[in-house]
């Protein structure tokens, strides 16, 4: 398994422990993101069971950069039209992103 998503498996549990719902909904989200990367197309395939892609670690940093990225443009949309409290929560969620990300 990669090193980032292990991280991000750790920090999930440290989350929940923690009753850190900010933390937990990010994680998760960056979790469900890289899930559906690693998705295939089952129209492509003949069979029931069809094999997840196989994505590499510069594609799961990629992936989680990505999160961190749509979160801090929202945050800043929120923020000019009033809405700091949700924006600050999507700062937050940024932040614990890339703290993982740059572990």
């Amino acid at each position: 398994m990669d090193e980032l998503r292990d991280r991000l498996q750790a920090a999930l549990r440290d989350a929940l422990k923690d009753r850190d719902r900010v933390a937990a909904r990010a994680i998760r989200t960056a979790l469900a993101a890289i899930a559906n990367a690693e998705a295939v197309d089952p129209a492509d395939h003949s069979t029931a069971e069809v094999p997840r892609r196989e994505l590499g670690a510069d594609d799961l940093r990629s992936i989680v950069g990505a999160e961190v990225s749509e979160r801090r443009r929202a945050a800043l949309t929120y923020e000019q039209s009033g809405r700091t409290e949700h924006a600050g929560e999507l700062h937050r969620e940024a932040d614990v992103l890339d703290r993982i990300l740059t572990g």
